[in-house]
């Protein structure tokens, strides 16, 4: 697609890029509050001998930083979906057409957007906090802090772009459930691999437009591939 269609994909970095800037200032001052903000928080541990109330401290501020990179990755994916909706329902309607086949009319309209966008962001909030803790774990949680919010986080990252294409058939969430629950391997894999580009800041803008399509064509894959009778279609 970025061979194809390169000017279409360069509109994708838009809201991609302003995004990004906007996270990557907040993440800086994260960094240089939260040894103050965690002091604050623990002053119980004031009294507490060496070397516990570094460990506690340190632990704490990993663990915090841990929890705001897994944030940050699906507030980016849930702000830029719903600021660039307009853009991306370009990409997507262009990579529909490239496809062939069934082509809906439209997608899904930018204030069904804005609003999955948002509930992405609150799901990734939810998601923080359960890697958060899981990263207080002595010894394993710093590796499976990491693990579990790529899992989790790649697996909300898959639903809400692949949704775009199903919702835009007229499918409401049971009928997703239904049509991609033997694909769950599939979904995770793509979800984990864009969750994971989208951990390095700028490779996140260049992979914003191009994960967009790719859902596109997981979705069509699976539209194709799935028996008709696996799922309903909601109508008015």
């Amino acid at each position: 697609m970025w061979r194809e269609r390169p000017g279409l994909m360069l509109l994708g970095l838009v809201p991609a890029l302003v995004v990004l800037v906007l996270l990557l200032a907040a993440f800086v001052a994260l960094v240089f509050l939260a040894d103050d903000l965690i002091g604050w928080a623990t002053p119980f541990a004031d009294d507490w001998s060496q070397p516990w109330r570094d460990l506690l401290r340190i632990g704490l501020y990993v663990a915090v930083l841990l929890g705001s990179v897994v944030l940050s990755v699906v507030v980016f994916a849930g702000l830029t979906l719903a600021v660039g909706d307009p853009f991306y329902e370009r990409i997507w309607a262009e990579t529909e057409r490239m496809l062939g086949g069934d082509v809906p009319d439209s997608g899904v309209g930018w204030v069904r957007a804005a609003v999955d966008g948002l509930g992405l962001v609150v799901l990734g909030v939810a998601t923080t906090v359960v890697v958060f803790v899981v990263g207080l774990v002595p010894l394993v949680g710093a590796v499976a802090g990491p693990v579990l919010g790529a899992l989790l986080g790649g697996r909300l990252i898959a639903g809400e772009l692949v949704s775009r294409s199903l919702e835009a058939r007229g499918m409401d969430c049971k009928a997703q459930k239904a049509l991609l629950a033997g694909h769950r391997s599939t979904m995770l894999g793509f979800g984990v691999a864009v969750h994971v580009c989208f951990m390095v800041p700028f490779v996140a803008v260049l992979m914003m437009p191009a994960a967009v399509v790719g859902s596109t064509m997981l979705a069509r894959q699976v539209l194709e591939t799935e028996p008709a009778p696996a799922f309903e279609v909601a109508t008015d």
